[in-house]
């Protein structure tokens, strides 16, 4: 982390912000209702944690890094 108002202070977030306006807002107009556009982030944010593949992980999905770590641990009991 850097100092307050240096550049690494919100990388982390900013980086999150961004993915998410990349992938969800681009293209989207307006939505009919404030409900539609929380459930469209809700959406993404459920693929982002769970389903999309991270390079931290060695380009598996949040779900597969852990079923595989169990896996190990299973396997070495």
């Amino acid at each position: 982390m850097g100092a307050v108002g240096s550049s690494a202070d919100n990388a982390a977030a900013e980086s999150f912000n961004a993915t998410l306006k990349r992938e969800t807002l681009q293209g989207a107009k307006r939505w009919s209702s404030p409900r539609e556009a929380r459930l469209a982030v809700f959406q993404w944010i459920t693929r982002y944690n769970t389903r999309r593949r991270h390079s931290a992980l060695g380009y598996l999905s949040p779900i597969d890094y852990e079923q595989q770590t169990v896996d190990r641990v299973l396997l070495a009991a």
